[in-house]
């Protein structure tokens, strides 16, 4: 536990939680350093297979702390850069986090906390939350967060929202892409991530990891000779890997494959 962050285990969830609600958990360089180290120390605990993010208050995240941003903005360039670069290597880390990610958005979500959003693998968000793509308005861009960003809600969309810095309802993040569900309130919110999560736990871990690799490799790219084969490359060691006999296996003879828990239902269909 730290002044700003808290991390909870649940069997084999775990909670990554923003727990600065008295500035509407936006985050300063402390806060990034803290929720960069979180996330690769719980990537490194083998007892947790999803994580969540989630927050505490009333807003999901408003993004950079302003005061942080003012002393910032009167550092050396040096260190202007060197702060951006602490706040892409979280963004980073999320995104290529090898688990699966659940981002909780129970509240606002601007700026940076829109990135946080967009580096999940998975958003639910409540019917009231909003969320702001602000930068410009401070005479700023969306820089570290972009590449999630745009490929979250596309070019199209970020021509729009990061040039106006309107704040969006979560139909509209819905709408977009940046979200997958919305829930009514946050009773329905934390039951539509424990459907979600229980669904993670059922799939392959090791297939996960691959899944993730594989969007990221294809993501954007033409449809190359070199493309096909470097898919077929990958399915063909996922299949006769340890995990992927092992998924077929327990499939034909109708069990449970052994990575799920016992209180996952088991697929009954491909």
């Amino acid at each position: 536990m730290t002044t700003s962050l808290a991390i909870e285990r649940r069997g084999p969830i775990g909670r990554v939680i923003l727990d600065r609600p008295e500035r509407h958990n936006a985050f300063d360089d402390a806060l990034i350093a803290e929720l960069t180290d979180a996330l690769r120390t719980i990537e490194a605990d083998d007892g947790v297979r999803v994580v969540e993010l989630a927050s505490v208050g009333r807003s999901f995240s408003a993004g950079a702390d302003l005061e942080w941003m003012r002393r910032v903005a009167g550092a050396p360039r040096e260190a202007n850069r060197d702060d951006a670069m602490a706040l892409a290597a979280l963004m980073r880390t999320l995104a290529e986090l090898r688990k699966p990610t659940i981002a909780r958005v129970q509240g606002a979500a601007y700026g940076g906390g829109v990135g946080l959003v967009a580096c999940c693998d998975i958003a639910v968000a409540t019917v009231g939350a909003k969320f702001a793509l602000s930068e410009a308005k401070l005479g700023l861009i969306p820089a570290v967060i972009s590449p999630y960003v745009v490929a979250a809600i596309g070019p199209r969309a970020s021509r729009r929202y990061f040039l106006t810095g309107e704040t969006f309802d979560a139909a509209e993040a819905w709408r977009m892409g940046l979200v997958h569900e919305l829930a009514k309130d946050e009773a329905d919110l934390d039951e539509r991530i424990a459907r979600l999560a229980a669904a993670l736990l059922a799939c392959g871990p090791v297939a996960q990891v691959e899944c993730k690799a594989l969007i990221r490799a294809v993501a954007g790219r033409p449809v190359t000779l070199e493309l096909v084969q470097d898919t077929a490359e990958r399915i063909a060691k996922v299949r006769s890997s340890p995990e992927g006999m092992e998924g077929v296996t327990a499939f034909l003879e109708k069990r449970r494959a052994s990575w799920v828990p016992a209180d996952t239902k088991p697929k009954t269909s491909a």
